[in-house]
């Protein structure tokens, strides 16, 4: 199979030839149909946060069933099927008490080690040596996936598109579930990159009002709105825009989906007092955004962290929510890259040139 394999920090990713993966027990053999294009593969590239190499990245697929491992139940062999980039172990001491958006095994083996939670990768290269994997190393033509994390895909829903559902909206309804948002609460959202553009979408769903989005580039601003944003605004606006709107009290919660100090700040700065705000955006290993400790304890502002929602309790809500139209999967994905693209559709990523989300399509 052709894989993307980045061979170190600052290289370029390069399609190379190697062998198909085979599923153990308890796993899923998925020939990708498409792998979303995420901030956090490019941290990686860049070295900003550190991971094995050479490597594999990408971690949010869509694609059909191919194989089935020793014990796996469920699922067929061509059917279709979306993973997220959480993948639970399903037996850890987070997983047991329906944490799973902290599965020990899936940090300790996967994040820092880049192999399944046999400790050993299913990716080599045909001399033998090791390829290490992000999450199922889904820039390439098959992963393998622990059965956990594999969620057929509903009818009517479109499969290369489906892929964001892994991580960008999955990442969303986590930020939301941590948030507690209720239907009127009034919310800002700090970035609209993909993962921004969910959390829009989704507390637009939840009935939040207004939905504000925030962002430097206009053309995001206009997709935001698109995707049920109420107002839009560049951070320069959004402190007076917010007061405007919320009678000068500010937001109930405040999303920030980039993961830079300033945007932490500016969503912290738009709360009312006793408001929420859920950083969802990963930053740079050590980098730190400050917060004022008076304001923090007086106002009782909340700072609820968020990484992903739970695979096994909240992929199936997901799934509903989009097959019922809730969220635009489709209008979300604003471009399409070819395996051999990959490494230009990271490059165009730093450069903040992609609105919405891009993908990877294996069959292109």
């Amino acid at each position: 199979m052709r894989a993307a394999v980045l061979e170190g920090v600052g290289s370029p990713l390069r399609v190379e030839e190697v062998p198909i993966p085979e599923p153990k027990a308890g796993e899923v053999l998925v020939k990708v149909a498409a792998c979303g294009v995420c901030h956090t593969d490019l941290h990686v590239i860049k070295g900003e946060v550190a991971f094995p190499t050479p490597c594999v990245l990408g971690h949010e697929i869509s694609g059909t069933v191919a194989a089935l491992g020793p014990g796996v139940e469920g699922l067929k062999e061509g059917q279709r099927v979306v993973a997220s980039f959480i993948m639970p172990c399903g037996t850890c001491y987070y997983c047991v008490r329906g944490e799973e958006d902290l599965c020990e095994r899936f940090f300790a083996f996967n994040r820092l080690k880049g192999v399944l939670y046999d400790g050993t990768t299913r990716l080599f290269r045909k001399d033998g040596s090791p390829l290490w994997m992000y999450s199922m190393g889904g820039l390439a033509e098959y992963a393998v996936v622990p059965a956990t994390d594999v969620f057929p895909l509903p009818e009517g829903l479109p499969l290369e598109e489906a892929a964001i559902l892994g991580c960008a909206l999955f990442t969303a309804l986590g930020a939301v579930r941590t948030a507690g948002l209720e239907g009127g609460e009034s919310v800002a959202v700090v970035a609209t990159g993909g993962v921004g553009l969910g959390i829009v979408q989704l507390a637009r769903a939840f009935g939040a009002y207004p939905v504000v989005a925030i962002d430097l580039r206009p053309e995001k601003l206009q997709k935001a709105k698109a995707l049920g944003a109420s107002h839009a605004f560049t951070p320069e606006e959004a402190q007076e825009g917010v007061r405007a709107l919320t009678e000068g009290r500010g937001v109930d919660v405040a999303f920030e989906a980039l993961g830079r100090p300033e945007t932490f700040r500016l969503a912290l700065s738009l709360l009312r007092d006793g408001g929420r705000m859920v950083p969802v955006g990963i930053a740079p290993s050590g980098v730190e955004a400050g917060v004022e400790i008076t304001r923090l304890v007086r106002r009782k502002l909340k700072i609820l962290g968020s990484y992903g929602a739970k695979p096994r309790r909240d992929m199936p809500t997901l799934l509903k929510l989009a097959q019922v139209g809730s969220l635009g999967v489709g209008a979300e994905v604003t471009e399409r890259f070819t395996l051999e693209e990959a490494d230009l559709a990271y490059r165009r990523l730093d450069r903040g040139e992609i609105v919405g989300r891009a993908v990877v399509v294996m069959g292109r």
